[in-house]
């Protein structure tokens, strides 16, 4: 049956690009790894908060790795998958992914009315090279970026054991589909808490299967095509769902907010190409 699914989006989304090939324009609107503060415009509906451009559609996710989950006989359904659209992915501009441009939507509205002549400290964990450029042309943030492995991040960090920052160090933070791939994601969590000034807040996001009763982990899973088949990436150790995701933030002392069409507005989703079903994630640290 799953098979079936992934074959059917396949087939349409190649005979949706095949159109475009025929009767699209030769396209005016570059992908390009950084851009101006505004992108060019054309005639569209649909637009990016990341880059600002406007264009008729995002593109779709690329079918190679729906290839990929219907190899490894991936478990679920993808319309099942939280945060995720396939079908809009990709920003034809920037490349910001659906989750991306989501981020930017709440950070232009979160500090819509901050006072600009106080700097924010603000730390972004493996940063979307997009996103990073994004954030990095905002004045009033003191923008840093921190990973394990990637080159060219500002700090060289394990986000368990984040000793190079002292408590209550940023003001922000991004914190975006890592957890799944740390085997003792509590205590990162309690890290990300530790390092969040009081009343400063955060966006922190894993993939999540909306129909999951329980966190999908500890599996005697040893094989690239069993953690793909279960865990949806062959460097990931987990599955969250909603509750499970939720209770262990709040149990490290976040406060959660689960933020979707309600909050947004669906014609703000449907404009930046979200799902509706998509669900942000943002998380703050009350004053004692």
């Amino acid at each position: 049956m799953f098979k079936a699914f992934i074959t059917a989006i396949k087939n349409t989304l190649s005979e949706s690009q095949a159109q475009e090939e025929i009767s699209a324009p030769p396209p005016t609107v570059a992908i390009q790894e950084t851009f101006p503060p505004v992108a060019t415009q054309i005639a569209g509906d649909r637009s990016c908060p990341v880059c600002n451009a406007v264009f008729e559609k995002f593109t779709p996710i690329d079918a190679g790795f729906l290839t990929m989950l219907e190899n490894y006989g991936y478990n679920y359904p993808l319309d099942e998958i939280e945060t995720f659209n396939f079908q809009e992915y990709s920003c034809p501009s920037c490349s910001a992914s659906d989750r991306d441009r989501l981020y930017a939507l709440y950070f232009n509205e979160r500090t819509k009315t901050v006072n600009h002549e106080h700097k924010l400290n603000f730390i972004d964990f493996a940063p979307a090279p997009n996103l990073s450029a994004f954030f990095r042309k905002t004045a009033f943030l003191n923008y840093r970026t921190a990973d394990l492995f990637m080159e060219g991040v500002d700090d060289v960090v394990d986000l368990t054991d984040m000793n190079i920052y002292t408590d209550s160090s940023f003001d922000i933070f991004l914190c975006s589909h890592i957890l799944e791939h740390i085997e003792d994601d509590r205590k990162a969590m309690h890290e990300l808490h530790r390092i969040l000034k009081p009343n400063g807040w955060g966006i922190t996001m894993v993939p999540i299967w909306t129909k999951g009763d329980h966190i999908i982990e500890d599996l005697p899973i040893t094989t690239v095509e069993e953690r793909w088949k279960y865990y949806g990436q062959d460097d990931h150790v987990r599955f969250y769902n909603r509750a499970g995701f939720v209770e262990r933030l709040e149990t490290a002392g976040f406060k959660v907010n689960q933020l979707g069409v309600d909050h947004f507005g669906t014609k703000v989703f449907k404009q930046h190409g979200i799902h509706p079903g998509s669900v942000l994630y943002t998380v703050e640290k009350k004053e004692k």
